[in-house]
């Protein structure tokens, strides 16, 4: 870990949410990262560094210390489990939700359904939570192909404007969880970094909370 106080941001549509948050509390970094193959960029203030990831690692380099802050969803958040990290802001970017979809004129279904999903832990811990049994059947995409061509007799999936269900056959079912976009805190950053990541947490909570 460096002096400076580094902050892991997920690359795609949320950046620029992301980096005009940052912004907002004065934080800009030298170029644009939109613009760069750069992972590592530094910004106007000397002491922090801003790290531009996968959604999905930015929680591993946040929990091995790599990175001191990040901004994550929370949908990705729950699939990853990890420990190491605090999570202590809702930042209230790329809001939507987790749930559980299938065809609208759907046949009867057996006892044990086979659900489609990208988000295998979340989807086994709700029907572990309803005492349903499942087989979970990994995909990355195309989820909504699972129901209609049988691959699946349902899905689990985030769900924006829930278009996207309805033009494949498809209705949401049951609601799983609301996703935002989180902070999250490196649990021995938080104690040797304290002083520079207390101002930016309670800077972003302001910032969050007028928006």
């Amino acid at each position: 870990m460096t002096s400076n106080v580094v902050i892991a941001l997920t690359k795609g549509r949320i950046l620029d949410a992301e980096l005009d948050l940052l912004s907002s509390i004065g934080i800009v970094p030298e170029e644009d990262p939109r613009k760069s193959r750069k992972l590592v960029f530094g910004t106007n203030r000397s002491d922090l560094e801003i790290m531009i990831l996968r959604g999905a690692d930015v929680a591993t380099y946040v929990e091995h210390g790599i990175a001191d802050m990040g901004m994550s969803g929370k949908d990705v958040l729950l699939e990853h489990g990890g420990t190491g990290f605090y999570e202590p802001l809702d930042l209230g970017l790329g809001k939507c939700r987790i749930m559980v979809a299938g065809l609208k004129d759907e046949p009867p279904l057996p006892s044990r359904l086979k659900i489609a999903t990208k988000f295998t832990n979340t989807a086994k811990r709700f029907y572990a939570s309803r005492g349903v049994q499942v087989d979970i059947i990994k995909l990355y995409g195309a989820m909504e192909l699972a129901p209609v061509t049988g691959l699946a007799h349902r899905i689990v999936d985030i769900v924006e404007t829930g278009n996207t269900l309805k033009a494949n056959g498809l209705v949401p079912m049951d609601l799983i969880t609301e996703i935002s976009t989180r902070l999250i805190v490196n649990e021995s950053s938080y104690k040797t970094k304290f002083q520079a990541i207390k101002e930016i947490i309670d800077a972003l909570e302001s910032s969050v909370a007028v928006q």
